[in-house]
């Protein structure tokens, strides 16, 4: 398919997933608070951001925001922005957290897929990322560019369905001691304002 060093392509992908950031933390927040369903729910929003931005960076548009740093810039506050809310909403909510929440699947989905598609880092770094991995003599054009977002799709979806799993079973645990779900929020918040305010200022 156009792919040099497959293997390492895939270590790398899986390397990148588990580093966290906002969107593990979106994903786990939608388990505990939506259950398998809202889990789910939320990572479709992620992974159809992330699509969205593969597709964007082979179209060029990194460039186009690399040359012009105002454009970069106010796509990336506004993101900064979404993340520190959600974060705020977090640390300010009340009660135990543990039960489920009158929110249907679209809030997680949506909000999934604006975590993703106003980090502008995640254009420029696929940009980077994909010629890393093509090999220029079996190149097939946007063949070879599908399998590997293929790829990553389905690798994101294997990784965050045990994230997904791991949260719901821990779930029922958690309900039983108020106070180690209001830990986990505030966590999850603080992190949350943390990756927005590195967003913005990094």
């Amino acid at each position: 398919m156009g792919i040099s060093d497959l293997p390492t392509f895939v270590v790398a992908v899986l390397v990148f997933l588990a580093i966290p950031g906002p969107g593990t933390f979106a994903l786990l927040t939608a388990t505990a608070r939506g259950g398998v369903r809202g889990g789910y729910a939320a990572f479709f929003g992620l992974a159809l951001g992330d699509q969205v931005l593969l597709w964007l960076a082979a179209g060029g548009v990194a460039a186009l925001l690399a040359a012009n740093p105002m454009l970069f810039r106010g796509v990336q506050w506004l993101g900064a922005v979404y993340l520190v809310w959600i974060g705020v909403q977090l640390l300010r909510r009340r009660g135990d957290g543990a039960g489920r929440v009158a929110m249907g699947n679209g809030h997680w989905f949506g909000q999934g897929v604006l975590i993703t598609l106003l980090n502008p880092k995640a254009v420029l770094f696929y940009m980077a990322f994909f010629p890393l991995f093509i090999d220029p003599a079996q190149h097939r054009g946007v063949t070879t560019f599908a399998a590997m977002a293929g790829l990553i799709g389905l690798l994101g979806l294997l990784y965050c369905s045990l994230l997904i799993l791991a949260g719901h079973a821990l779930r029922a645990r958690v309900a039983r001691d108020p106070r180690i779900s209001r830990w986990l929020r505030r966590i999850a918040g603080a992190c949350l304002v943390g990756f927005g305010v590195r967003l913005a200022f990094n």
